[in-house]
């Protein structure tokens, strides 16, 4: 009996049986090249990605590498190996793109600085120019089977004639005229010329310093053209081979001392130049306080609008005794079932002066329709109007759902110690309702803080805000004047100082939203007392 209690209470006790060495030694193989495979890949985008010049990204991809590497090679980071994917994945589409943001926040990065130093100086160096003694000669291009020109050049002075070919040195021809084949090459008809013309002139032939081209201004006319500009690597200047100027780099672009300059530009470290010009410059700062406060406002008044209507709206279909409850609380949810990208364009038809249905009651009623898209007042009004219908459905479901979680004894209570609907409301409903639906507003303000798609698909940010530097409109929020900045303005796209707005909106939802949690927990400790 006891041997029997001995065995059994041993075998509960035993250790599992060890894992055999073979397994070992596979799980090692198979965990070392997994390890070699992802490094081979890791190396190859990190050595392609330092040739295009991304470096920073280069960086992070190794960097994130190397970590995999000690997590599945160290025994002692075992519990690691299972959320080192999930956290490589989002150092790489969440983490990165914030710091790159932050970045490109402190360069000049945009139209006319998206290339790196060396592919500009390759651009200004492949510009020609043609001198005042040039000889120019009449040509004939021929192509062959696999597209492959070539040019019959001929002197209109003296006749002399010769052939040219891409990279090649100049071949003389005895032929006095243009033949109809050259080597294979079959000579392209006047209109094939026209056809051709395009390819032609983007062509080099010959070689230097005998090196022509296809003149774009003078109609079948080629020259032998000279390079405009030489980049002198020691003094770290452009020479105009014409006028003699030197262009010096400042701020990313070649410049001359009278102020001319070369384009394109490369992208350089400015430093906090395009957070000092934000809040220094008048015609930037001016336009920006201007945004941020419609956006601030806009935000709060869509909270508060759609709050309001969505709770009176719960709290109306809150009581049981109303007929066809439910079939009116369906239909309450109608415009949440509809996306932005089809009511907003819908209600603009709708609120349109000339035709719309909306203004056009308006117009009847008062004799004349509110300018809902060419004044900025009533602008923002229609704007509030929109959200307002898109947005009380969501408000009138949480609040329907936080309702019929409220205890019942506590208006028991209540009504014992005589208060009314009024003061209930007030003291014991609201303050319940803020512990469900306090975070929820906090969310609606953050997301209506950036709602691009309202404001973009009423007007694109008009009607247009006149005597700024910045392609900004009277509804713009800061999401859609950073994103005209950024991809639409007029005078180019300029993503450093996009960025730099982009940083700022975020520093200021962090203190916005960090003040919103305190109002809600205040709120939360007041329902806790109730």
């Amino acid at each position: 009996m006891a041997t029997a209690s001995n065995a059994g209470a041993g075998g509960a006790g035993a250790p599992a049986p060890p894992v055999s060495r073979s397994t070992g030694v596979l799980s090692l193989l198979f965990r070392l090249g997994a390890l070699a495979l992802i490094d081979a890949i890791t190396i190859y985008l990190v050595y392609n990605f330092f040739n295009d010049g991304v470096y920073q990204l280069a960086i992070v991809l190794a960097l994130i590498t190397i970590l995999i590497n000690l997590v599945f090679l160290r025994e002692d980071l075992y519990p690691v190996r299972w959320v080192s994917p999930g956290l490589a994945l989002m150092i790489l589409i969440v983490v990165y793109p914030i710091l790159f943001t932050v970045y490109i926040s402190f360069t000049n990065y945009g139209d006319g600085h998206l290339l790196t130093k060396p592919v500009v100086i390759e651009q200004i160096e492949s510009r020609t120019y043609l001198p005042e003694d040039a000889k120019v000669y009449d040509w004939t291009a021929y192509v062959s089977g696999d597209g492959q020109y070539i040019l019959y050049l001929q002197d209109p002075a003296d006749g002399e004639a010769f052939i040219v070919r891409p990279g090649q040195g100049v071949e003389p021809t005895d032929a006095a005229e243009p033949p109809a084949t050259i080597d294979g090459y079959q000579q392209l008809d006047r209109i094939q010329r026209l056809q051709h013309t395009a390819a032609l002139t983007a062509l080099r032939f010959g070689e230097p310093p005998l090196e022509f081209r296809v003149s774009d201004k003078q109609i079948g006319k080629a020259a032998q053209y000279e390079q405009a500009y030489v980049y002198d690597e020691a003094r770290d200047v452009v020479v105009d081979q014409q006028t003699g100027v030197e262009y010096t780099p400042v701020d990313g672009t070649f410049t001359a001392a009278d102020g001319s300059t070369l384009r394109p530009g490369w992208a350089v470290t400015l430093g906090a130049d395009n957070y000092v010009k934000l809040f220094t410059d008048p015609s930037l700062r001016e336009p920006f306080v201007l945004v941020f406060i419609w956006t601030v406002v806009f935000a709060i008044l869509s909270v508060v609008l759609t709050f309001s209507l969505g709770l009176f709206l719960a709290v109306v279909f809150n009581v049981e005794e109303m007929p066809l409850r439910n079939v009116l609380r369906s239909a309450l949810l109608i415009p949440y079932t509809l996306p932005a990208f089809v009511a907003v364009p819908v209600w603009v038809g709708l609120l349109n002066p000339q035709y719309g249905v909306v203004s056009g009651w308006l117009a009847a009623i008062f004799g004349s329709a509110p300018p809902f898209f060419s004044d900025p007042t009533w602008a923002r009004v229609g704007i509030l109007f929109i959200q307002l219908w898109l947005g009380f459905p969501y408000m009138f479901v949480i609040s329907t759902g936080a309702l019929q979680a409220l205890p019942k004894d506590v208006y028991q209570a209540a009504q014992i110690d005589g208060a009314n609907p009024w003061q209930q409301f007030w003291s014991i409903t609201f303050p319940l309702l803020m512990i469900t639906m306090g975070p929820l507003l906090v969310a609606s303000f953050a997301f209506n803080f950036n709602n691009f798609a309202l404001i973009d698909l009423y007007a694109q940010g008009g009607p247009p805000m006149s005597g700024t530097a910045s392609p900004v409109g009277w509804t713009d929020i800061l999401v859609t004047y950073t994103y005209r900045i950024a991809f639409s303005g007029g005078s180019g796209a300029d993503y450093g100082y996009a960025s730099a707005i982009t940083v700022v909106i975020f520093l200021i939802l962090v203190v916005i939203t960090y003040f919103q949690f305190r109002f809600t927990n205040m709120l939360e400790e007041q329902s806790e007392n109730v």
